[in-house]
């Protein structure tokens, strides 16, 4: 039982770590950390530096294929300057066609 959980129960004296005393059945309690400091290791401690395992490398060379670059951020550049161009061609050629269907209407 940990010292931060740990409950005295008011009736009977008894110490749980349960919402109701066992004993008594009894929900009037406190915890013993107010008489009883509690030291903080956890935070004393450093968490240790998490390493991947090696497998993980060789899933990732898996689904990237042999010899794939990571993904950067020129990747994400070009994306947007290629969708940028073919919208403005589209843009072009749209407005092109529309002025050709005006001038073979009939009209003026």
């Amino acid at each position: 039982m940990q010292l931060r959980t740990a409950r005295l129960c008011l009736d009977c004296d008894e110490v749980h770590d349960e919402y109701r005393c066992p004993v008594c059945a009894s929900d009037e309690f406190t915890y013993i950390s107010r008489w009883v400091p509690v030291p903080d290791t956890r935070r004393a401690r450093p968490r240790p530096a998490r390493v991947p395992p090696p497998e993980l490398e060789v899933y990732r060379e898996i689904v990237r294929g042999p010899g794939a670059a990571r993904p950067t951020g020129r990747r994400w550049v070009k994306a947007l300057v290629g969708l940028g161009a073919a919208s403005v061609a589209g843009l072009f050629f749209g407005a092109r066609q529309a002025r050709g269907r005006n001038d073979t209407d009939g009209r003026g």
